[in-house]
Formats: structure tokens, sequence, C-alpha cells
């Protein structure tokens, strides 16, 4: 399951349980029509709590929706996870797809306030990595 809205600050994705290629590739194309009329720039708050581990195929249309979101004006994103798997998983795809310096990964069973801390550095650049 995915969805993705609009928000202030951008776009707010949400991904949850198992997500095969076909429905990655759905949220890719949703993802193209969206940000055909998106103003950089804009943040992206993803919300991966309860999605599973993605196979090799959805691996491909997940790094080709991450260039496409920086590609058309992402300028950080915040992704919040639950799972040290996912979360290796995800630090992977983006240092492939050349993203990795602009999103920031917390996790949300160690971070009672993770969505104050991912808008932080969405709209403020507050970096979690470097707050003590």
């Amino acid at each position: 399951m995915y969805s993705i809205e609009k928000r202030l600050f951008g776009y707010w994705l949400t991904f949850g349980g198992t997500i095969d290629r076909a429905e990655m590739s759905a949220w890719l194309e949703q993802s193209r029509a969206l940000l055909s009329k998106a103003e950089p720039p804009f943040g992206v708050f993803v919300d991966m709590r309860t999605l599973l581990p993605l196979t090799d195929d959805a691996q491909i249309a997940m790094r080709d929706g991450q260039r496409l979101y920086k590609e058309k004006g992402m300028k950080r994103s915040a992704v919040i996870l639950s799972s040290a798997v996912l979360t290796m998983q995800f630090r992977r795809i983006a240092k492939e797809t050349g993203i990795y310096d602009w999103e920031r990964y917390i996790n949300a069973d160690k971070e009672p306030n993770w969505e104050d801390i991912a808008l932080r550095w969405i709209n403020e650049a507050i970096d979690p990595d470097k707050v003590p």
C-alpha cells in the first residue's frame, strides 16, 4: 500500500506492507504526474514504519522514483522507519541514486517525536544526525 499527499512543505509519502514491482511502478507513475506540476524546491516526508523489505524488482522502481523527486526539485527528505533491515536497504538505495546527502533516516521506535524531527529537517535544515 502507498499514498501520496500534497502538503505545504511538499509531499508526504506513506508506504506499508508488501509492495511489489507493479504497485511500486504505479507509485512512480502517480509521482511523475504530480511532480510535473511541482514548484521546486519542496520537501518529502516518507513514512515507512510498516513497510516490509522490498524485492529487487520493486527496488528498481523506487530508485527511479528517488531520482525523479530529486530531479524535480526535492531539497530534503526524511524517512521514518522501524526496521533495521529496511533502514540498511534504503540507505543503500539512496547512495545508489545520489540522494543520500539530502535524506535523513529516523527510527520511530527510538525517537518518540519522530514527526517533529523529520519536519525540522525538511523545513529548517536542522540535521537530526548532528543534533545531540
